[in-house]
């Protein structure tokens, strides 16, 4: 049985990251959070882009292993709704993206913020998602999102298009394409995540949570990195 794009419905989707994104900052059964991770890699080493090209070594060599979740315990916490080949692949990405985030500054508890996580585990730009949730792209948003007040109203349509844009990414050839894995047989998860893809994912999170704020789109800054 593979995964296609009628399998994941847009509720079980955000179902999805939502418990993915959880266990990615708050960590599996035996995982450490977010912040004890980065903290880790930034205590050893000798600044925090050394930090944060280890981290992403780690995750894509994690990507390449077999048996993530299992190897967690993670299964027993999932959702029914939500496919154990699924949340491996949305945990191991989102936890690479929140940590680069949360080595160069930012919060991955602002609502926001985890929103441009979820753009980023897209490959897409936040002005292609913005226009997919039907939202008027203009001044007003992009002033809201300098100032960090966009509506949770606003920030739920953008999370939604996200799902609906993932769903289609889950569909392409019948397969995840966010990762080449094999279908579930019992509580076994096999196969690997793609880790092209996930380098793709990681240098998209580089480029979008820099050092002095968040590259909206081709350069254009947005709030201010919380460091500074």
């Amino acid at each position: 049985m593979m995964l296609n794009s009628l399998s994941l419905t847009p509720n079980a989707m955000m179902e999805a990251l939502e418990w993915s994104y959880d266990k990615a900052i708050n960590g599996l059964p035996g995982q450490k959070n977010i912040y004890e991770l980065v903290k880790d890699y930034t205590q050893n080493s000798k600044n925090v882009e050394e930090a944060v090209n280890k981290m992403v070594n780690f995750q894509i060599t994690k990507a390449a292993t077999s048996g993530f979740l299992t190897g967690f315990g993670g299964v027993m916490t999932l959702p029914i709704t939500v496919p154990a080949n699924v949340a491996s692949v949305l945990v191991v990405q989102i936890r690479m993206i929140a940590a680069i985030a949360v080595a160069r500054g930012y919060d991955p508890n602002d609502d926001q913020i985890q929103t441009f996580i979820y753009v980023v585990l897209t490959g897409s730009s936040m002005t292609d998602i913005v226009k997919r949730a039907g939202i008027a792209f203009g001044n007003k948003f992009t002033t809201a999102l300098i100032k960090n007040r966009v509506p949770g109203v606003v920030l739920t349509k953008i999370n939604r298009a996200v799902g609906f844009r993932l769903i289609t990414k889950f569909g392409q050839k019948g397969v995840v394409n966010l990762g080449k894995l094999v279908p579930v047989v019992g509580a076994i998860i096999g196969g690997s995540i793609d880790t092209v893809a996930t380098k793709a994912i990681a240098k998209k999170a580089k480029e979008t949570f820099t050092t002095n704020g968040i590259n909206f789109d081709n350069g254009r800054i947005v709030i201010d990195n919380q460091n500074n």
